[in-house]
């Protein structure tokens, strides 16, 4: 294969069918990915709006957090989910518009989501230890 050149990443992805360019611990997994084609016929692939689920109003589905002095985000994700990056998890549970309100005062509560999809990193269904 002399002289072939690399594909590039968006090229490859288009070679294997339901792959998608985000990790499956990702918030982004199971967003539509779009292609627009510029005037040029270029295709652009790019991630459609991702809708937050709703907010649970059950409340088996959830259990509560008093934040604590110090705390951010991703140490929340790494103690519920085992996954610093699972903070997003959190933060659609939350009416917020920036992750740092989450815990921005102390001794204010959140909700926590129970459960993790099974199969992923750090999938401890919504316990610490």
């Amino acid at each position: 294969m002399a002289g072939s050149q690399p594909q590039p990443y968006e090229s490859a992805l288009d070679a294997i069918p339901g792959s998608h360019p985000y990790p499956r611990s990702s918030r982004y997994h199971d967003a539509e990915i779009g292609i627009h084609t510029q005037p040029d016929g270029t295709p652009v692939r790019y991630i459609k709006r991702r809708l937050l689920p709703p907010l649970s109003a059950n409340p088996e589905e959830t259990e509560t957090h008093t934040v604590s002095s110090g705390e951010r985000p991703d140490h929340l994700g790494q103690r519920y989910f085992g996954d610093p990056a699972a903070w997003w998890r959190i933060a659609d549970a939350n009416p917020v518009l920036d992750p740092r309100e989450l815990t921005a005062e102390p001794g204010e509560e959140i909700e926590i989501p129970s459960g993790f999809p099974s199969g992923l990193p750090g999938g401890s269904g919504g316990r610490h230890g």
